[in-house]
């Protein structure tokens, strides 16, 4: 489990900071405030977890009023986002946000 108050800022890896824009028109700041949404919700991402790196998929209506996807894993106190996309159309009904 994260534990939040631990939680010092963001990283980001240099090819990930216009990857995520470039491909989806999110930028940093939009995708760093998905986590300061009232509606998070944070999943373990079971699937590409290692016994070294969790990693975990956060849920939540960015500052742009948009429900987004973040793929994140946690370094150091730092939250490191490893991709930013909108929600998808399961993503939406699974967890009860409105259409993009």
């Amino acid at each position: 489990m994260i534990n939040w108050s631990e939680i010092t800022g963001f990283q980001w890896d240099r090819a990930n900071l216009t990857k995520n824009s470039d491909k989806h028109g999110i930028g940093c700041p939009e995708a760093e405030s998905v986590f300061l949404a009232t509606d998070l919700r944070v999943l373990e991402d079971k699937l590409h977890s290692s016994s070294k790196e969790m990693r975990w998929h956060a849920f939540g209506i960015s500052s742009h009023a948009r429900p987004l996807s973040i793929t994140f894993t946690i370094r150091a106190h730092l939250i490191r986002i490893i991709s930013a996309r909108p929600m998808n159309a399961r993503e939406r009904k699974s967890y009860g946000y409105p259409k993009n």
